[in-house]
């Protein structure tokens, strides 16, 4: 017998949840074939037989939390009959045993031990596996006891102060009659209102807490500039037929912004680092994260090296990436060490927003709609113009206003002048 442990799933990762299993107890399975998925803060991970053989025993149920290295079920080697009955027979006489009426037991004296809670205590709550452990061992419900974690996540030093969280008991009610229910009001009748209640997902979680976290600990501050598109989408425009004619991808709009903030911060190098402790650790590259909405929440797959890459090879990299995104088929390496993040609000409609940093990164610049505004060419004219506002968030702990401000600056030159990005991308 073999067991099925939780594999090592790439830094920052140390536990994940279980999302479905693909296998039920009893049933044969193959090399090679998937037994369960597992959910963790960035990507889900099938998890696949390493043998031939029968599931025998499933240890981890879906929806619990789960460690790198635990076990989480057992693989019974050899074929199993095809049919899964050498697995299953030991729990029709496990049913057989229990369904025997057991001796009465004694009543217990006052003296005796108090029984462990039951695995009611692995509730709907999220907890780490240490603290759902504990909790078992002290008989408390997981359901009592306060987090102190932004997204409610119970730990175990949060089952461990309980005892001083727990109020004392209430006195037992005075002897009184019971209030009658008051009555519904003229013309209404007495119900529930419906809701629906959903758990959020390991990733949705995750993401909440990041934001949080994001908030708490970094000196944010946003400031923002306009940008006129015309330039752009001239280009777009005269070039767009025959650039898909020769590359087979689309000229759209996040190549150019790519190549103005990697040129912006080549000019400003602080906003492409981040802070370790009491450093400042200024990256030498350009790995741009590209904010991307999928089914589960937001995540943002990094372009490397945007400085090396043509306008052609920015748009099918993150062509792909959104693709990756939206089939839930990112890996881990498509989402690791971004050194500054571009998300686009203005796909949905979005006017103008503060965008919240991806931390440990320092910088983020937001995309918005563009709109027709009316714009002052010179002290006589006014035209309608293709208008974006465009948004940078910074860590003003190491980024001072100004230089924040120059960057923004420099990012809407580039647009405006697209030839230049030529040069200075």
């Amino acid at each position: 017998m073999s067991e099925i442990k939780v594999p090592a799933m790439g830094e920052s990762i140390t536990e994940g949840t279980v999302s479905r299993w693909m296998v039920k107890e009893g049933e044969t399975v193959n090399q090679g074939d998937v037994l369960l998925e597992l959910e963790t803060d960035k990507v889900n991970i099938e998890i696949s037989a390493e043998e031939s053989g029968v599931l025998e025993k499933i240890i981890r149920q879906e929806g619990e939390t789960v460690e790198i290295g635990e076990t989480i079920g057992t693989l019974s080697a050899g074929s199993g009959g095809g049919s899964g009955a050498p697995a299953s027979e030991p729990a029709a006489a496990e049913e057989k045993k229990a369904a025997t009426p057991a001796p009465e037991a004694p009543t217990p004296t006052p003296t005796a031990p108090v029984a462990a809670a039951p695995e009611s205590s692995d509730s709907a709550k999220t907890a780490s596996p240490s603290a759902r452990k504990l909790a078992r061992e002290r008989g408390i419900e997981l359901d009592q006891v306060q987090s102190k974690d932004p997204i409610g996540r119970v730990y175990q030093d949060d089952v461990k102060s309980h005892n001083n969280q727990a109020p004392a008991p209430a006195a037992p009610p005075a002897n009184k009659a019971p209030a009658a229910p008051s009555a519904p009001a003229a013309g209404s009748s007495t119900y529930t209102k419906p809701v629906e209640r959903q758990r959020m997902s390991r990733r949705r979680a995750t993401i909440a807490k990041r934001l949080v976290e994001a908030q708490q600990t970094a000196a944010m501050l946003t400031t923002f500039n306009e940008v006129d598109m015309t330039a752009i989408m001239d280009v777009r425009k005269r070039r767009k037929d025959k650039f898909k004619e020769k590359h087979e991808i689309n000229l759209g709009f996040m190549s150019f912004f790519t190549k103005a903030v990697v040129g912006a911060l080549k000019k400003f190098p602080t906003i492409n680092a981040e802070i370790d402790g009491e450093d400042v650790v200024l990256k030498k590259y350009y790995d741009i994260g590209i904010a991307v909405s999928a089914k589960e929440g937001l995540v943002v797959p990094v372009v490397r090296d945007a400085d090396r890459l043509g306008f052609a090879e920015i748009e099918k990299s993150i062509a792909d990436l959104a693709s990756k995104a939206r089939s839930n088929t990112l890996a881990l390496s498509d989402l690791q060490g971004g050194t500054f993040t571009i998300t686009n609000g203005g796909t949905f409609g979005s006017l103008l927003s503060t965008p919240i940093l991806n931390t440990p990164q320092v910088g983020i610049l937001g995309m918005h709609k563009i709109q027709l505004r009316p714009v002052a060419i010179d002290a006589e004219r006014m035209e309608n113009r293709p208008m974006m506002y465009i948004a940078l968030s910074y860590d003003h702990r190491i980024i001072d206003g100004s230089e924040a401000v120059r960057f923004l600056v420099t990012v809407k030159e580039l647009l405006e002048d697209p030839e230049s990005l030529l040069i200075e991308g």
